[in-house]
């Protein structure tokens, strides 16, 4: 039996919804390679609005596989005066692909129950929030993470006063064909000396479960080191919001955001916030209580600022938690005197950013700001440590040529780490690429599944050099070769087993079909 999230007696305030958009973004990966996450900003804006005494449930339609149909019966059925869409996600992506789900479903609720008000808040809302109040189906935008302004929303009837609203998009008019839409003035992000007391942790108590917490959610195959076993139960975490750099491709930032500029993009709004070690500590322990060890730390910069990840893994320690986690480097900001010290707290993988193997193209991309490193002095010391690491690479920067693509796989293959990401380049919205990309008049993905990395349409750049065909194309080759490279499975077989080995074996049997590429 199912559990669903607990209703409050009262009439609920607001009900945050995770839609499910994982078959068209991971095609045939969906149903057994693809992670399952909690909806992480869900459970943050959850728990910031009970912590205001607001009533609030989270219904994940992504962990409890709910047809559109039976989404829209619950929904109904829980009756909230304002339904939010949360369409945020742990990767740089995931708030546009997230759109995917998340319109299909509230077109459905909307058609079926046109009263019912439906807001939406998330990255890709903060990057286009006049696009998202302009569909027929979406009465709200939350602009950029929307704390305050939910709080400041929900105060209301949701029909007066709205013009008064800081941070919202709303509606105004009579009839629904004839309504305009309208962006207040922003609202402050929630500062750093309030991260602990407006967002004041995680509301894991509301989210579905089989027979135990957090067992409908599952970690990426690689942090299980290739046991499906070990996938759930599984949580995701931040310590921290934002990232101080400003690469080209990234839109993370943008969530900060307080312009409603039209050209607005990341750069314009970046710089980190800090949870206590304490508040975050204590939320690990939750979870360990709960029977989770399986946990992600989602910062962009986990290994970045000492001053906070420090006193946490610190802490993390001397409560003996006993947790497989793992967190986001760049490649040039790993501090080898602290491997030990992430190793202990129970850090085993280390996600660096490699990102590229040509030193100009990672520059260029990286507005300068990516240090000169010896990469493989870097990955050696991680490893030699006892960690392992997950390689992240793109393909398709802007001034990427066949030659210099060669030269990432080349860096990625001589490396070996024990898992690797490759990406093909998009221009996400809200990054400062996507703004190239429109004044260039560059080809942009059509939908939103054409922002998915691995979707039938995905759709990247064209690079200076290199066509977007050819850039996928080589994407999809170099994927293949480096999980059948017979060193890799030789590693993978080494470090974790047989077992495992016959597991990666299995995940590389499954092809993805591409539009682009004649499929």
């Amino acid at each position: 039996m199912m559990a669903t999230s607990r209703v409050p007696s009262k009439r609920l305030d607001v009900l945050f919804v995770n839609a499910d958009s994982s078959l068209q973004a991971y095609q045939g990966l969906a149903k057994t390679y693809s992670a399952i996450e909690p909806p992480t900003w869900a459970l943050l804006l959850a728990q910031s609005c009970r912590a205001k005494g607001f009533g609030v449930a989270i219904l994940d339609c992504d962990a409890e596989k709910l047809s559109l149909s039976d989404a829209v019966s619950r929904i109904q059925g829980a009756n909230p005066r304002l339904i939010v869409f949360v369409v945020y996600g742990q990767n740089p992506n995931s708030g546009t692909t997230g759109m995917i789900g998340a319109s299909a479903l509230a077109s459905d609720l909307k058609q079926q129950h046109p009263n019912l008000p439906v807001c939406f808040v998330g990255s890709h809302t903060s990057a286009l929030p006049m696009d998202v109040l302009q569909l027929p189906f979406v009465d709200f935008v939350l602009l950029n993470e929307g704390v305050y302004a939910l709080h400041n929303l929900l105060r209301t009837d949701l029909r007066s006063g709205l013009e008064t609203v800081k941070g919202i998009g709303y509606k105004t008019g009579d009839s629904r064909e004839t309504r305009r839409p309208i962006l207040n003035e922003p609202q402050a992000v929630v500062p750093q000396d309030r991260m602990d007391i407006d967002m004041p942790g995680y509301a894991w108590d509301l989210l579905p479960y089989r027979t135990r917490p957090l067992d409908l959610y599952r970690a990426h195959f690689w942090h299980a080191e290739f046991d499906h076993e070990k996938r759930t139960p599984f949580a995701a975490i931040y310590t921290s919001l934002g990232c101080t750099f400003a690469c080209d491709f990234c839109m993370i930032n943008i969530i900060n955001r307080v312009d409603n500029g039209s050209s607005v993009d990341a750069t314009q709004s970046r710089g980190m916030r800090f949870w206590s070690a304490k508040l975050i500590a204590g939320e690990l322990e939750k979870l360990a209580e709960m029977g989770v060890e399986t946990i992600r730390i989602s910062d962009e910069m986990f290994f970045l600022n000492r001053k906070y990840y420090e006193p946490l893994l610190q802490d993390i320690i001397q409560r003996n938690l006993a947790l497989r986690m793992w967190a986001y480097a760049r490649v040039d900001t790993v501090r080898h005197e602290y491997i030990d010290l992430f190793r202990r707290a129970g850090i085993n993988w280390l996600a660096l950013g490699i990102e590229a193997g040509n030193q100009t193209v990672r520059q260029e991309v990286s507005k300068g700001s990516f240090q000169e490193v010896n990469i493989r002095a870097v990955c050696d010391k991680v490893r030699a440590e006892g960690m392992n690491i997950i390689s992240n690479y793109i393909f398709g920067f802007p001034d990427d040529t066949l030659e210099t693509m060669g030269e990432t796989l080349d860096l990625a293959l001589e490396l070996n780490t024990e898992m690797a990401n490759m990406y093909p380049c998009q221009a996400l919205p809200g990054s400062p690429m996507y703004h190239m990309a429109k004044h260039q008049g560059w080809k942009l993905p059509e939908s939103y599944s054409g922002y998915a990395f691995l979707s039938y349409d995905s759709q990247p750049l064209p690079t200076k050099h290199v066509t977007a065909t050819e850039v996928l194309k080589f994407r999809d080759e170099a994927w293949q070769q480096y999980f059948s490279n017979p060193a890799y499975l030789k590693l993978v077989e080494t470090k974790f087993g047989e077992t495992e080995r016959a597991n990666v074996e299995a995940m590389a049997k499954v092809r993805l079909r591409r539009k682009l590429l004649g499929d």
